[in-house]
């Protein structure tokens, strides 16, 4: 699909009927989401120059994703989609300046560009050429982005509660909850690990980008550069705080698990040493050796249960001394 985007806002469907002319001066920016190979060999054709592949966006070397051919600008970042869901992606984007005009490359539908489009009314007239389009269009990526770490943080606020609860409360809990908990925890560092990489990769751009001379001859465009590239810094910073808290949270998790483990254990060794000294008693009493005075007693049976009890009583009573229980 091939949108084209008007200097007042509008947008228009492009298709590849054959008489489609030249693209009118007003459009300043053209998106292809998910391009054919005849929508790609159309736009080449009307724009004049060539348009990087699928494959050629995934090349992490930064030669292939930031460079300058035949006056045009080409730039590709990885970005976040599908944030809403259990399975984040990253989605790599081109974006290429090219004779005041912006041209992206997407095969994927991140919401910030669903975002962006919707706001271009209220840009009308702040958008003269393609350097400032894709300025204001890097804020809107950038602000999806603290939206999304916004979001995680009070999802992790809502975890941490759930975790790390009082005593009572974490006797009554389902069988395994801790290990649960562990899955979602991971899922949290997969989000924050990505967002991380799109960060970077945001980074990158607006550096090269703000080393261009068509972007420092633009007042806007320049100012709007340096406006993300603060806000990306902030947000670096603040997707390592929030990784921080993740590891916090996975190794109290962690650590609570042995506890509860290390109880279960208490439990079951404190009740063998209970039991064991009755055990030895009806060990004794069931010998069947001839000469045992004890088994002639009318009161042998009697005091063999006292002896037992007696020998489970007084360990216990000592673990309730000494604090163990």
């Amino acid at each position: 699909m091939i949108r084209a985007y008007r200097r007042d806002g509008s947008v228009e469907v492009i298709g590849i009927e054959p008489t489609f002319g030249e693209f009118p001066e007003d459009i300043i920016w053209i998106d292809l989401i998910k391009p054919t190979i005849e929508e790609e060999h159309l736009v080449e054709g009307k724009i004049g120059i060539p348009l990087p592949t699928p494959e050629e966006l995934k090349d992490i070397e930064p030669s292939s994703r930031l460079y300058v051919e035949n006056e045009a600008i080409y730039m590709t970042a990885s970005l976040l989609y599908r944030a809403d869901s259990s399975y984040p992606l990253l989605t790599d984007v081109a974006f290429i300046l090219y004779r005041g005009r912006l041209i992206t490359i997407r095969y994927a539908e991140p919401k910030s560009f669903a975002l962006f489009s919707a706001s271009l009314l209220r840009l009308n007239g702040q958008c003269d050429t393609g350097a400032t389009l894709l300025g204001h269009l890097l804020e809107t990526i950038v602000d999806r982005t603290a939206e999304i770490l916004e979001t995680l943080a009070a999802r992790l606020d809502a975890l941490s509660i759930t975790i790390f609860v009082n005593r009572k409360a974490a006797k009554r809990r389902p069988p395994r909850f801790l290990e649960d908990k562990l899955l979602d925890i991971a899922s949290h560092h997969q989000m924050v690990s990505k967002l991380r990489d799109s960060l970077v990769s945001l980074s990158r751009l607006v550096i090269f980008l703000q080393s261009q001379p068509i972007v420092r001859r633009e007042e806007d465009a320049a100012e709007l550069c340096t406006i993300v590239a603060r806000d990306i810094q902030s947000l670096g910073e603040h997707a390592a705080f929030v990784g921080n808290n993740i590891t916090f949270m996975l190794d109290a998790s962690l650590g609570l698990i042995n506890v509860e483990q290390n109880a279960i254990i208490k439990i079951f060794s404190i009740a063998s040493v209970v039991f064991l000294p009755p055990t030895l008693v009806a060990s004794i009493y069931g010998m069947n050796f001839d000469f045992m005075p004890e088994l002639r007693w009318s009161f042998g049976y009697p005091m063999a249960l006292f002896a037992m009890l007696l020998s489970a009583i007084i360990p216990f009573l000592f673990f309730r001394w000494k604090g163990w229980l």
